[in-house]
């Protein structure tokens, strides 16, 4: 990522022709405004660090200065923010919350890389992965810490929580059974609905969330099956909880982060890859993942694989761990 203090239209013009992204922030130090929005787009840049790509970079114009500049853009009030997309104005905003939506966009376009497939972690394990990594993040799934996880509401004939985040390829896709034996994917069990709560063992800053699920179709046996399983259709994300929640409180709570899939967004793999707000989702200890209903008239769901995508930081302390786990009132 680049930070760029525009002093001529002409500066401006090349920057803009040179990186296939650009946000430029309209200022006037004199404006509270103004220095609102631009210390917002500093604090978000700030805390999601370097885009790896290259192809983005950041600029601002004080107006009181290159006034020149401002009225070529047709700038007239400050401030306002301009995002150019391939030489061409996509957006503009003058708002922190729209900023906000941008940035993500920003992200997102940062975020080029192979669709799916199997790939390696950034450690060099083998590890299946239904779709490939955003460019500059990794697979922290290995951050998980297995041994609190919990999952409710799970059929007891599935293969457990540890089984979805197993880095081996689902047996769905390989055309072979478990090497256990078992079914290697879990279903919900009295309804459709999915409660998961996943404990880290470092603070972990995500950006994308893979989810694996492969209900039987076609000619399986399973498909013409009423209670055949569906996909997740609606999930709620909660950051940052202590434990895991209950059914009536995850229906009512505001998410961090809630998420409708649909039939396009599920690759050739099974797989969807779910791009978070990742200004949201920075410097988390624990995630709650609540599938509220599938597409489908089942009343079950299924999942195959979870692969976490993002950045880690320090390990935590066991001890600090368990302290966490046990706060009152939270």
């Amino acid at each position: 990522m680049s930070w760029v203090t525009i002093t001529s239209s002409g500066q401006l013009k090349s920057l803009v022709q040179q990186k296939p992204f650009v946000v430029v922030c309209f200022y006037d130090e004199s404006n509270r405004s103004s220095v609102t929005l631009l210390d917002q787009l500093k604090r978000l840049t700030a805390a999601t660090g370097p885009l790896e790509s290259g192809n983005t970079a950041f600029a601002s114009v004080d107006v009181s200065e290159q006034g020149d500049v401002a009225s070529e853009y047709g700038i007239t009030q400050e401030p306002v923010v301009l995002y150019f997309k391939a030489g061409k104005i996509e957006e503009n905003t003058t708002t922190p919350v729209r900023l906000e939506a941008i940035y993500q966009k920003i992200l997102d376009n940062a975020a080029a890389g192979p669709s799916k497939g199997s790939t390696s972690d950034a450690s060099g394990s083998d590890t299946w992965r239904g779709a490939g990594l955003p460019r500059g993040y990794s697979d922290i799934t290995s951050q998980i810490e297995l041994q609190r996880c919990e999952l409710l509401n799970v059929d007891s004939d599935g293969g457990g929580v540890r089984i979805l985040f197993d880095k081996s390829k689902p047996s769905a896709l390989s055309g072979a059974k478990a090497a256990s034996g078992a079914r290697d994917w879990v279903e919900s069990d009295t309804d459709e609905q999915l409660l998961l709560f996943l404990p880290f063992q470092a603070m972990l800053r995500l950006h994308t969330i893979q989810i694996t699920s492969l209900p039987p179709q076609g000619d399986d046996d399973e498909s013409d099956d009423d209670e055949a399983p569906m996909r997740p259709r609606t999930i709620k994300l909660f950051s940052n909880k202590p434990h895991n929640l209950g059914f009536d409180e995850a229906e009512d709570m505001a998410a961090t982060q809630t998420i409708e899939l649909t039939e396009k967004d599920w690759n050739a793999d099974g797989t969807a890859s779910i791009p978070l707000r990742y200004v949201k989702f920075q410097n988390i200890t624990s995630l709650v993942m609540f599938i509220v209903n599938g597409d489908g008239e089942s009343e079950k769901v299924r999942l195959d694989r979870i692969r976490l995508i993002g950045e880690a930081g320090e390990k935590r302390e066991m001890g600090k761990l368990e302290k966490i786990g046990d706060q009152p009132g939270e």
